[in-house]
This record gives structure tokens, sequence and C-alpha cells, in this order.
């Protein structure tokens, strides 16, 4: 069985997207507030979470894309 776990390799981006996620809630008007959130709505936590995982895979592929173009100029 594989050992999973949610340790941030880069403990600085907890801070980032800690502001990701206020920033989506906003944008989404769901009403977001420091520390407990147990009274959002399923739909609404999976709102974030997708977003921010959408926005992740989007800031992965340009930094992907941008790698491969430096590579073939070579």
């Amino acid at each position: 069985m594989a050992n999973q776990s949610n340790n941030l390799v880069v403990p600085q981006a907890k801070e980032a997207l800690n502001r990701m996620k206020y920033e989506i809630a906003t944008e989404h008007g769901i009403p977001l507030s420091e520390g407990y959130n147990g009274n959002l709505m399923t739909r609404e936590a999976g709102t974030i979470g997708g977003n921010i995982t959408k926005r992740l895979v989007q800031m992965a592929e340009q930094t992907l894309s941008g790698a491969q173009f430096s590579n073939t100029r070579r």
C-alpha cells in the first residue's frame, strides 16, 4: 500500500496556497473565515479546491512549456 501524506514539499508554499484559497473563495462569493469552516457546503468547498487544482495545473503547464521552449533553443 502506498504511503500517502499531505506534507508540503516546499513549506513556504503554504502561505501562497492559503492566499489562493481566499482569493478563489472571494471570486466565487463563498464566505470563508479564518480557521474552521465547517459551515461550508460540500459544493462550495469543492469549488475552492477544484479551482486551486486548476490554477496549479495551469501554472505547471506554463512552467513546463517555458522549460521545453528553452530546451529546444540549445
